[in-house]
């Protein structure tokens, strides 16, 4: 069909993850809020005007550039059962030519914590990068203290690479963080983390 743009979608056995669209303000608002002192620690400090209409309007059309743009998949993650929106995920910085790599970003709101959705969601993020878009790398980078971004990377195949200083400021400081990464076809076997 010429003119109508085929819209990203990747479903898994519970979950759907999309680009996230006007209507699901709402539903990001309300679990942004409740998970607010869950994920403060984790992430980079709120922009004053994070939670507002015209932020995420923002946000939208970013999403919708860039997947159009081939620089940045970024999804909501919605549970399959009642459409429920439980985090986002990103492959951004997606570099074509001799690198074929991106980079992995997620949050998952605090009610649907350590119930296996992000770890199916980087299955199938990451397959449709190497499978889909030919990528050979996805990098991952998060906070040495944070055990279960950790152990979810090293769960979903993504081995332990080292350390990059001052990496990323979060909560308002910038912050050491351990990096790790998937290669397609990887056979390194098991790495020794730090």
């Amino acid at each position: 069909m010429l003119g109508r743009r085929r819209r990203l979608r990747l479903d898994t056995e519970r979950l759907v993850l999309r680009a996230p669209q006007h209507n699901d303000f709402n539903a990001w608002v309300a679990l942004r809020l409740e998970s607010r002192a869950y994920l403060t620690p984790w992430e980079p400090s709120w922009a004053a005007d994070h939670l507002t209409r015209r932020a995420f309007t923002n946000r939208v059309y970013w999403a919708n550039r860039s997947i159009s743009g081939g620089t940045a998949i970024p999804l909501f993650i919605f549970r399959r059962e009642d459409e429920q929106l439980v985090g986002a995920i990103t492959l951004d910085n997606i570099r074509r030519g001799p690198a074929q790599s991106g980079v992995l970003g997620y949050w998952t709101g605090q009610p649907y914590a350590r119930q296996g959705f992000m770890r199916e969601t980087i299955a199938a993020l990451v397959h449709h990068a190497f499978e889909r878009l030919d990528l050979s790398r996805i990098e991952a980078a998060c906070l040495p203290e944070n055990v279960a971004s950790r152990g979810l990377l090293e769960r979903s195949g993504f081995k332990y690479e080292g350390v990059a200083q001052s990496y990323l400021q979060i909560n308002g400081r910038w912050r050491t963080h351990v990096l790790y990464a998937a290669l397609r076809g990887d056979r390194r076997g098991k790495t020794q983390v730090g």
